[in-house]
């Protein structure tokens, strides 16, 4: 088995709840030694966080997987100095304090990289380090909000709606390994005594933001100021949300003029290919109302299972939309083995998605699910030095 990418990288994730966590998470998925710090009260918002089953934070054991525990007060003198001792022995530093919390406790960046000339610090905020909201909180629906995402979500004449997950932080997250990744590369193509360590900046506002590549550019440029539609997309036609006689959802894409006359061939009706309100793209976003009544018409008269038959059969993209339990069941998704098991003492085995993407010929590690608080605290001090005296001296002063 070959080493992952990240394999030999340390990464301190001392970030709350959900949005940078999860990007030090996705590194370990990796392959990246992460060691998550907590305060010595282990009162992380996340622990409490839906779903906790008889007592136990399913949330912070999946999303926390992979990763050592440590706790840490680095607002004490003692465990600032303790947290500096430990920075320098670390790739990567992970946080998510409101901006110039850390400076409030000696550890500004010039303080960090005295200490570590090498460290990369990953800074995810809601809005960024700068600017009149810099020192607002953000929540996954703030940033959802601000960066017009939930603006597009709902039904035309109802309200803008958010889904039932925090989208915004796991949006962010993954901005924060890429952009983790991308300052570790740029840091370790040079020789090791000319690699310097880099601060960034990554609101989460932002990250939303640039997942809607083209909509500021459609208002500025055109005039439009794109609204909710329900699950209908008004870029392109057909795409849309229909229901089967016996009450089955399925998702139909029929983009693209070969797409559309699959579609056509599915529901026996190849006039429509030359109709000229559907004869292209442009035309069947004009009339795409009166197409989405053709589809719906035809999807309510059939079963799900006879659906499901011609739309394969003429290579229709589609799909059921799925519950969980039909995503845990899917004998694709099983194959694949796109769940793994993480065994927790507390628990048992408790189904994760497996780590994405793979690389071919190695086989991803079964992580651990994230740690009890300062579960390693032994292990971590340790290794840089710290007697288990003195750990018990700072475990009696609430340091540690």
């Amino acid at each position: 088995m070959h080493e992952l990418p990240l394999s030999g990288i340390r990464i301190l994730d001392m970030a709350t709840v959900l949005a940078a966590p999860f990007a030090a998470t996705l590194c370990a998925d990796m392959g990246a030694d992460v060691v998550k710090l907590e305060l010595p009260n282990g009162n992380d918002t996340l622990r409490g966080l839906a779903p906790v089953f008889q007592g136990h934070p399913l949330f912070w054991k999946t999303a926390n997987r992979g990763k050592k525990g440590i706790s840490l007060d680095v607002r004490k003198p003692a465990g600032r100095d303790l947290f500096l001792k430990l920075i320098a022995d670390f790739d990567v530093l992970v946080e998510n304090f409101r901006t110039g919390t850390l400076d409030g406790w000696g550890l500004d960046i010039a303080t960090l990289h005295r200490h570590n000339p090498r460290l990369v610090v990953l800074r995810l905020t809601g809005f960024g380090q700068n600017g009149p909201y810099a020192r607002r909180p953000g929540f996954a629906r703030i940033f959802e909000a601000m960066s017009g995402f939930a603006n597009l979500t709902g039904e035309r004449d109802g309200p803008p709606q958010h889904m039932n997950f925090p989208l915004g932080d796991a949006i962010s997250g993954l901005f924060g390994a890429f952009s983790i990744a991308t300052a570790l590369v740029e840091r370790n193509a040079k020789p090791r005594n000319e690699q310097r360590g880099v601060e960034i900046d990554l609101a989460a506002t932002e990250a939303m933001m640039r997942l809607l590549d083209p909509l500021a550019a459609e208002y500025v440029v055109a005039g439009v100021d794109r609204m909710r539609s329900g699950s209908r997309a008004t870029y392109t036609a057909p795409s849309n949300v229909y229901r089967s006689a016996d009450g089955a959802w399925i998702t139909l894409v029929g983009s693209g003029d070969v797409t559309f006359k699959r579609v056509c061939v599915a529901m026996d009706r190849p006039d429509l290919v030359d109709d000229d309100r559907f004869s292209s793209s442009v035309n069947r976003t004009a009339n795409l109302e009166a197409l989405d009544q053709l589809i719906d018409t035809w999807c309510v008269g059939q079963t799900f299972e006879q659906l499901s038959k011609r739309l394969q059969n003429a290579q229709v993209p589609f799909s059921k939309v799925y519950t969980t339990a039909d995503l845990v069941n899917d004998p694709h998704f099983r194959e694949r083995k796109a769940f793994i098991e993480l065994q927790d003492p507390d628990v048992g085995s408790i189904p994760a998605p497996a780590p994405v993407p793979r690389f071919i010929g190695r086989l991803a590690r079964i992580p651990s699910v994230g740690p009890a608080t300062g579960q390693h605290n032994e292990q971590v001090y340790g290794s840089v030095g710290v007697s288990k005296e003195e750990l018990s001296d700072l475990k009696a002063s609430g340091v540690i």
